[in-house]
């Protein structure tokens, strides 16, 4: 079969960036000179340079050019966890803990091993989790300011498993699901996988962009908005109460769901209700203890309004049976006896000690965070190259995120995203000090 010419240029392109020819942050010929360079078309030079960047060697930035990616950070989407050295301090990936934890866990397993249904708990279980265990969470979630009876409540393998159970529920692919322009990134691989259609809302760094919603709504058939009213990832948002008002008056008017995700709302006190209070017919909500306890602990929870409850309980069904009875014992004891309350206000307390060194170290940099979160978004002036930085933390065996993962737009933002929850205070201190110094003296600064 024969090859179309441009292929040829696509390898041939791709060898001498795989070879160092051109290094990492060159400027590579416009569209146009490509084009006259190769005797193509001007469309087919675009479609190189797609394919070069859908291969992760190049990167496009509107009205500035296309870059030579640095090869040393991840390429692709970037969105499962990327290979970290096993001495670089990890700012890549949050998975916060206090001390005593491991203890925790084995006093558990002794009461557990002393418990009269230790053999029940091997046996299947029902889809959506026993009724006692439905019962703890629903009261922890009353807690969380969330009034619901065990009847809503289905348990599941951590939040994303819940966010995955919710969107194979509710949506269909080609779906529109309203996302705003930066977002957690496991939200957007779910929907790549189940083939939803994500279209982007506006960013401020305070506020979503609620305009743009109902604008949006007027113009498409749009399913499903997926919001973090309560700590937004990576943008530490916490909507007020008028913002959770009208997101919810929008979604009523044009018949949108909204699946709320709750992962960090354990680090905001006193935050305004859940949407799932103000719209409990409109909003499915999840959350889990994968954050607020331990990330190997894979207990997550949704709360839905009653009529979705059986198509949630068959999508379970259908993906992992139930949730494994000896973890849910676990975590369900824990939720009643207040060990999950007493973990949560360590973390809280934790998590601002975080922000305040990490406040200190990048002053005067525009970071972008809340004060109890366990991460921040550090935005780049225009012509920063953030591929660049990160290849030259991790030289320093630091790990950090670009804004790639988290972006739902063709061109992500230039910024860096700090997870500040994984490593000791004083490897803290000594990454943050890297990532200033790397801001800092980036050339294209």
């Amino acid at each position: 079969m024969r090859v179309p010419k441009y292929k040829g240029v696509v390898d041939a392109l791709a060898a001498q960036i795989r070879d160092g020819r051109w290094p990492a942050g060159h400027r590579l010929p416009t569209h146009r000179r490509l084009a006259a360079d190769e005797g193509i078309a001007l469309v087919t030079a675009s479609r190189v340079y797609g394919e070069l960047e859908a291969m992760g060697l190049v990167s496009s930035e509107q009205g500035r050019g296309t870059f030579v990616r640095d090869l040393a950070a991840a390429a692709g989407d970037e969105i499962d966890q990327r290979s970290v050295a096993v001495d670089a301090i990890d700012l890549s990936f949050n998975s916060p803990s206090v001390p005593g934890q491991a203890e925790l866990l084995r006093q558990a397993l002794r009461d557990l091993a002393g418990s009269g249904d230790l053999d029940a708990l091997l046996r299947y279980q029902p889809h959506r989790g026993r009724a006692q265990d439905r019962a703890a969470v629903a009261q922890h979630l009353r807690r969380r300011g969330l009034d619901v009876g065990r009847e809503r409540v289905l348990i599941v393998n951590g939040a994303q498993h819940g966010l995955a159970v919710t969107a194979m529920a509710r949506l269909q692919p080609g779906d529109v699901v309203a996302v705003d322009a930066v977002t957690y990134p496991g939200f957007i691989v779910l929907a790549r996988t189940l083939g939803l259609e994500l279209s982007p809302l506006p960013v401020t760094e305070a506020d979503p962009d609620l305009e743009a919603l109902e604008q949006l709504c007027r113009r498409r058939r749009v399913r499903a908005v997926y919001a973090m009213p309560t700590l937004h990832n990576p943008l530490g948002w916490v909507y007020d109460d008028s913002q959770r008002a009208r997101l919810v008056s929008i979604a009523d008017r044009y018949g949108v769901s909204i699946i709320e995700d709750a992962s960090y709302a354990y680090l905001v006190e006193d935050a305004p209700p859940p949407l799932a209070m103000l719209a409990p017919d409109l909003t499915i909500y999840v959350s889990g203890l994968s954050k607020s306890v331990a990330t190997g602990l894979r207990i997550g929870f949704v709360a839905a309004p009653a009529a979705l409850v059986p198509a949630l309980e068959r999508v379970i069904r259908a993906t992992t049976w139930h949730t494994p009875g000896l973890t849910a014992a676990i975590a369900c004891r824990w939720l009643e006896d207040g060990t999950v309350d007493r973990l949560e206000a360590q973390k809280r307390d934790d998590a601002r000690l975080r922000q305040s060194i990490a406040a200190e170290i990048l002053a005067e940099l525009p970071c972008i965070a809340h004060p109890s979160s366990y991460f921040l978004w550090l935005p780049l002036a225009r012509d920063a190259r953030p591929d660049r930085i990160a290849a030259a933390l991790a030289g320093r065996r630091v790990a950090i995120s670009t804004a790639e993962p988290f972006a739902t737009t063709p061109t992500a933002p230039h910024a860096l995203r700090l997870a500040l929850g994984s490593v000791s205070i004083p490897d803290l201190r000594e990454a943050l000090h890297a990532v200033r110094q790397e801001a800092d003296r980036d050339p294209f600064r």
